[in-house]
Parts: C-alpha cells; structure tokens; sequence
C-alpha cells in the first residue's frame, strides 16, 4: 500500500458548512497546523513474515507560505523560492537520516530499519579467515569489502591463480581492502565423466562418478542461475552429460567442453598458511575519526558479542592422500527430521537413497568398496513437538519401528551401517551445541518462524488441560490432512537442520526429498550450501550442507539466539547478508535440487523441464491434470528431471505413493510386513488370498507410483540400481 494522499480540511474550497461535530469544527479552528503530517508506508517483507507498517511524518505543504502574484512577479518569485528551500532542506533532512541510519552502534536506528546483527567486524575477520584457511571456501567469488582485509589471504582450497589479486578503494587509509583470497592449493584437473568399461551390457547404465571427485559449483552457478537467465532445462542437460548420465543416449553436440565441471585434486607441497587474524580496517566516518565497526548496522537493544574464540583451523587433505576413503573432517552423513508415524514418505525417501548412492550393495563384503561409503541418519521425534521426552522413549521408538511395516525392512542387517534411526531429544541436542547451552532456556518460545512466534500453553493451565486429548496445535504429531498441518514440528525442523549439521557435520535433506543421483561430487565440495527459494533471492535450506563445528554455524547459533531463536530460511538469509557473510553458504540454483519449482511459480514454462508440472500435486495426480498421462510409464525414472541430484515434492504428506498399492511391496523377504500393510490398506480383503491383477490397478500410473515401484523393484532383486549394480543380499 503506497502513501495516503493527505487533505488539509480547511484548505478543502468546499462547502463551509461543517460536515463533523461542533466540538471537532472548533478543535479544527483554534489548533494549530502541525508542521509535520503523518504519511503511512508498507514496507514488503520476506514470505512467511508480517508486512512492516510504518508511519513517516514529513513536511506539512500547507505551512509553505503562498503569496498573490504581484503585478512585478516579485511576490511569486518569492514563493517558488520558499517552495524550493523547502524541498531541499527536506532532501537534506533525508540523507542526514540515511546517511547515519546504522552506521555505528551509537546511533539512532528506527524499528523499521532494525539489524539482526551481533558481531563486530573483528568478529567477522575471524569467521572469514577461519573458514577460508579450513578450506571451506573453494569459490573464486569475491570477499565483501565490508569485511575490510588489507592483507592477502590465502586459500587451500583454491588453485593458484594467474590473475592478480583485485583491489578495492572501499575505505581511504589505512589502505585499500582485498576482495579475492589468493589461491595456494592443490591443481585441479577438469574431467568428463564416462563409462570407459569395454563390457557393452553397461552401456544401458551411466558410470559411478570417479572417488574423490568435485562438482565445482561456481561453474555450475555460471550455467545455471535464475538471476543470469539459465533455463532449468539448460541447467539439467549440462549437469547429466558433464555427469555422464546420458551414457548410451548420447546424441551428438559438439565439443563437450564447456559440460565440464567435474575435477579431481592433484596433490601439492606448497607450506599450508599458518592461522592469524588479520588487523581491523578502520572504516572512514563523517567525523574524521575512525570506528572499527563503521559501516556495521548492530541490533537494537543489544551489545556487540564477545570476542569469537575459535578452535585452530583444519587442515584439508587431498583425498588422494588419506589412509582411508573416508575424511574425518568432512563426514558423509546423511540427515532427516521426521516427526508422527512412519509412512511412506520417508520410506520412499530411504530407498531413493539406496537406488542411488555408493553403498557398496552390490558387493559381498561391503569393505571392499574403495570409495567413502555415506550413512543416512534418520531423527525421529516420536511426540509432538511442544511434548517433553520420556524416559522410555528409546525403547519405544525402537519397538514402534520394528512393529511398523513401512520402517521394519529398512531395520535388516544388509543395511546396517547404512541406515541408523536416532531419537530426536531437544534438550539434549541443545545442550550439546557449546553456543546455545547457557542461554537456549531463558528463550520465550522455540517455536519461532519468520518473526511469527508460537506459544504453547504451560503444562499446568487450563487451557492446556482443556485441549490435551483434542487435536491443538500443540498435540499434533505430522500432517495428516491439509488442514490439520503440524506447523509446529515444521518450525521445529527448521531449527533442527542447523543442529543436526552443526553438530555432527553432513548434508541436511526434507523428508519430501528423492535422490536421483550420486551425490560424490557435492561430498567433494566442503564449502557449506543451501539453495535457492524458487525466484526470490533468499535460501531454501531443504537442503543443507554445514562443516561440523564451523565458525559459521557459530556465528548462526549466536544471531538465532538474539533474533528470537529464528531459523526460517529468510531469517538466516538475512543474518547472512547483514554480516556480509552470504558467500560462505553457497546458494546453488534450484534446480539442482527442485527442478519443478519455477513452474510452479509460472516461470520457464516456454521452455520447461521433463516432466513439466504446473503444480506440485501432479507428481502424485499425473493423470488427472491431462497431461503427460502416459509419460510416467514410458520414461519411467530416467525420464524423471535427469541430470538434477534430487526432486524436492513440497509437502502432501497425506497423499498416498501409490493408492492401489498403498504397502511395501518388497517381496518374499519381507512378507510379514506387506501382510500387515495390506490389511490397514484393505481391511475387507482376504489376506490368505491376496492377488495381484493388473485389471485391479489403475490404468496410468502417476509420477509418484512409477519411481515407488522403480525403488521396490531394486530390493526385490528384480532390476539393478541406476548404475547397473544388483544388490547383493
């Protein structure tokens, strides 16, 4: 909504009859005229946040004095003067303002314009520097020159560059600041993925991505950014053919040189850089004094954080030289947050994780496996989110799941080692967050998303007591139904990606997340990355890579902590930004991970993706939106967004894989629980005499269903995975 147009009454040339009271019409004549009148603004805000109101107060034009023009012009020479002096002093009165908005923690700063910030800029030296020299920033993208090095810094994780170092004129002196870091490590050599084997019943299946190789990202921004124009369709057959995916399908295009984007690392001798803070770059400030924080906009109402004590960095290997495939410092873990029953979702989640990583499956004795071999960690709060834990939880987690047929087959020792279930205990995990624990408990609520806080009533009053056996929000235990939405355990997970990373390190994933491919490139990259939301220029964090106790989710935790304990992905887009942090956590394109979702928003649609879904719901309704009904069948999953590491299908937790099989259909080896699915699917059926007629099932099969069947028909053993490997049971 755009300012109010404001109309003096008694400058209206109406009527003089007064149209209000007696009382108001002689308040009107004997009050004054302000010199200031009210203008409301709305400022737009992030989705999932208020809109912010705010009412500016600007000069009042009436109190410009008019004057009759004179015969001479005199008197409307005067005027068009006093007008002018006017807008000018109030042009002057704005840039004061501005210029001083939140430029030093000892200034004025207007709600509407309030900073998450908590960090000087000697805080956010440290955070810099400690993550380049841990090797955590192999991009060759540009340091803010707000953070103000003056010093080279050099970067391990960087090839040596022919390029010199730029420079920015950003402060007067002490001197100019360096926005690159000089790059110091291991050569890269750039490689095409493809299958080399002479055996020509391969040639059906791509080849595994080599051990130790790197995707590297900022070539893959290059070619697939929104903001640059990149088409998704684009972006997907350069990430296949540069991926070898295509193996066997290949048509002819040229040279494939620009489809390269997969490197491996050449191991060096260069000395690695010893750790030391680099001084503070004395901004320059109006007074002609200098500030160390000049620049910095800090959060009202509160002090700047203590100094940042920070572990000594870590040192990165090229995987070519480690003892074992796996590094310490960068563990393949895999996590999901999942909260009420489990069901198909995250099964089918699971087994796209089995269709698709290096696992070692194939093989007899999974030792034998040269590669790191990731794991997948599955948290589990088996209570609502408000609820407190239990002593017996454990045990009753472990029994639920062994009793629950869509849970049970992933509990069977082929996949240990593989799959692990952990109970989700919030007290626990926060505790064990060195950042959090002294303070988390003194938070008014841990239900905070995009500034919109949830209270849960006190155990003990009685409105509590009154909705304890209804269906309250703080009672519900998932989505069961759209309209029953578990939002809390929503909020919840927001917060629980950051710990779960923070703590143990590894690559964050939704529950509403399937693997399309091997993700051995994105392990070898150790920056921290989330992605795009879809058009907008904040993060989605359904996919989250953190380095286990980096300096950046330290900075995170604390800023959370001070910002009302706030994880929603355009809240940490904002902590990000406000501490010129942003280039630390690489926001990839979405359609690395969510190819559909520009459509979606009714984008791209000239030229869409394979499939092409207008909205999430035709993944599991394919057919009755009357297109591509006959699609799903004939590509099956090779047809399914090739080339994108993962298909993110945004919630319809409700919504069943595969309506007329809605069960585990996984064989002989797991009969006993497809039994008891069968009967909570059917209840009426017999199910000594349960046959399979294709007459029964529906004619064309969506999305959903085919890629469920696909995965099932992998545990089986009655087709490989998508590399062509047969599990070996």
């Amino acid at each position: 909504m755009g300012p109010s147009r404001y109309v003096n009454p008694l400058r209206r040339g109406r009527s003089p009859l007064p149209t209000h009271s007696a009382v108001q019409e002689k308040l009107d004549i004997h009050s004054k005229i302000s010199w200031l009148i009210p203008m409301p603004f709305s400022i737009p805000s992030l989705p999932g946040a208020h809109p912010h109101r705010v009412l500016l107060r600007v000069l009042n034009p009436v109190r410009v004095p008019r004057h009759p023009v004179s015969r001479f012009g005199y008197s409307y020479r005067r005027g068009v003067f006093s007008r002018c002096c006017a807008f000018l002093g109030g042009l002057l009165g704005i840039f004061i303002v501005v210029m001083f908005l939140g430029t030093e923690e000892s200034h004025w700063t207007p709600a509407f314009r309030d900073s998450t910030l908590v960090f000087s800029r000697e805080d956010l030296q440290k955070i810099w520097r400690w993550e380049i020299d841990s090797g955590h920033y192999p991009s060759r993208k540009k340091i803010p020159e707000q953070i103000g090095f003056t010093a080279s810094i050099p970067n391990p994780a960087l090839p040596p560059a022919r390029a010199h170092t730029l420079v920015s004129p950003f402060t007067s002196p002490p001197g100019p600041v360096i926005t690159t870091a000089q790059g110091v490590g291991p050569r890269r050599t750039y490689h095409l993925t493809q299958n080399l084997t002479d055996n020509l019943a391969t040639t059906a299946y791509p080849p595994r991505s080599i051990s130790g190789s790197i995707a590297d990202l900022d070539i893959i921004l290059d070619q697939c950014n929104f903001a640059n124009g990149k088409f998704v369709r684009d972006c997907l057959e350069f990430l296949r053919i540069g991926a070898g995916l295509d193996n066997g399908r290949r048509v002819r295009r040229g040279s494939l040189k620009e489809y390269k984007y997969i490197y491996t690392e050449k191991e060096y001798e260069s000395p690695y850089p010893e750790y030391t803070v680099v001084p503070i770059v004395p901004a320059a400030y109006p007074t002609g004094r200098y500030k160390p924080n000049a620049g910095l906009q800090k959060k009202r109402g509160v002090q700047w954080e203590p100094s940042l004590s920070l572990p000594p960095p870590r040192k990165q290997a090229v995987p070519s030289s480690l003892l074992t495939p796996c590094d310490p410092h960068n563990p393949r873990l895999f996590h999901m947050y999942w909260a009420g029953a489990f069901d198909d979702k995250p099964y089918i989640s699971l087994l796209s994780f089995l269709f698709t990583q290096n696992l070692g499956l194939h093989l007899e004795d999974s030792h034998e496996l040269a590669v790191c071999r990731p794991q997948f960690w599955v948290w589990i709060n088996p209570y609502p989110a408000a609820a407190a834990p239990i002593p017996s939880a454990l045990t009753d987690m472990h029994h639920s799941l062994k009793t629950n047929p869509w849970a049970a087959p992933l509990l069977h020792p082929r996949f240990k080692g593989i799959i692990k279930f952990k109970l989700w205990n919030t007290t626990e995990q926060l505790d064990g967050i060195s950042e959090l624990r002294n303070e988390w408990r003194l938070m008014e609520t841990l239900f905070n998303s995009g500034g919109i806080s949830v209270s849960v009533p006190a155990r003990n009053s009685s409105a509590a007591s009154s909705t304890a056996s209804g269906d309250c929000m703080a009672n519900r235990l998932g989505s069961k139904s759209e309209m029953a939405y578990d939002r809390l355990s929503v909020t919840m997970s927001d917060m629980v990606r950051f710990v779960v990373t923070h703590r143990f390190g590894g690559i964050y994933l939704d529950a509403d997340t399937l693997f399309l491919r091997d993700w051995e490139e994105l392990w070898g990259w150790r920056g921290a990355f989330a992605y795009r939301w879809s058009y907008h220029e904040f993060y989605n964090t359904a996919v989250l890579h953190l380095n286990k106790g980096s300096a950046l989710g330290s900075f995170l935790f604390r800023t959370a902590l001070k910002n009302g304990f706030d994880f929603h992905p355009g809240s940490i887009t904002r902590y990000l930004k406000e501490a010129y942090l942003s280039p630390l956590l690489t926001q990839l394109p979405d359609a690395l991970f969510d190819p559909a979702w520009l459509n979606t928003e009714g984008f791209q649609r000239e030229r869409p993706p394979h499939p092409f879904f207008v909205n999430f719901s035709e993944f599991f309704d394919t057919t009755s939106q009357g297109q591509q009904d006959s699609a799903p069948q004939a590509t099956g999953f090779d047809g399914f967004f090739k080339g994108a590491f993962s298909y993110h299908f945004h919630n319809s937790w409700w919504k069943p894989f595969d309506p007329a099989r809605n069960w585990p259909d996984l064989g002989p080896r797991f009969a006993e629980g497809e039994r008891a699915a069968r009967a909570v699917a059917n209840p009426d059926a017999d199910p000594d005499h349960s046959a399979d007629n294709v007459i029964d099932d529906k004619v064309d099969l969506d999305w959903a269903t085919v890629l469920k069947r696909t995965f099932e028909s992998y545990i089986r053993g009655e087709r490989p995975n998508m590399y062509g490997e047969w599990l070996y049971w």
